[in-house]
């Protein structure tokens, strides 16, 4: 049953994948969001190490709740000066991506608490069945998004720095 957490993830990945092959690619990316991209990425990646690196406490799920709402805040930074530079489709693309972004970090502190071993209601533990998958299901998100972060930094950085800015 713990598949179904996987769906947040895929969904994710795929709207990502979309608005970087499409949109990105497309209409190149000013230095503002070659800078607040990565650090998109590194905001929920800092969510999952958090997750996966510390014991599950009271304390820790505040700290990661906190971080969360960061990040959830955090990426909607740049729709002020994004319906310049992108076209609608882009803009609904990006609100696709604020709906996942709350769900998947909601998933990653479900999986948690499974993943540590503590105890929980016994609704979850029937969904959540199985720690070993969800520690993969994690540790696999975090190495996705380590490859994603650097991408963004090499390919945007460097490698593609210099594309010209289309505005929409």
């Amino acid at each position: 049953m713990w598949k179904i957490l996987l769906i947040p993830f895929f969904a994710q990945a795929i709207a990502i994948i979309l608005d970087e092959g499409i949109f990105h690619v497309k209409r190149g990316l000013p230095l503002w969001e070659r800078i607040g991209h990565p650090i998109d990425t590194l905001s929920v990646l800092i969510c999952i190490v958090y997750a996966v690196l510390l014991p599950f406490t009271m304390f820790h799920l505040k700290v990661y709740i906190g971080l969360a709402v960061f990040s959830c805040l955090l990426v909607t930074k740049d729709e002020f000066v994004h319906k310049h530079f992108c076209p609608a489709s882009e803009n609904w693309l990006h609100a696709i991506l604020f709906t996942l972004h709350p769900i998947t970090l909601i998933c990653v502190g479900c999986m948690w608490p499974v993943i540590s071993g503590v105890d929980v209601p016994i609704w979850m533990s029937r969904v959540l069945d199985d720690p070993g998958a969800l520690k993969t299901i994690l540790y696999g998100q975090g190495v996705a998004m380590t490859l994603f972060l650097f991408y963004q930094i090499i390919f945007w950085g460097i490698i593609w720095r210099n594309k010209p800015v289309m505005k929409h």
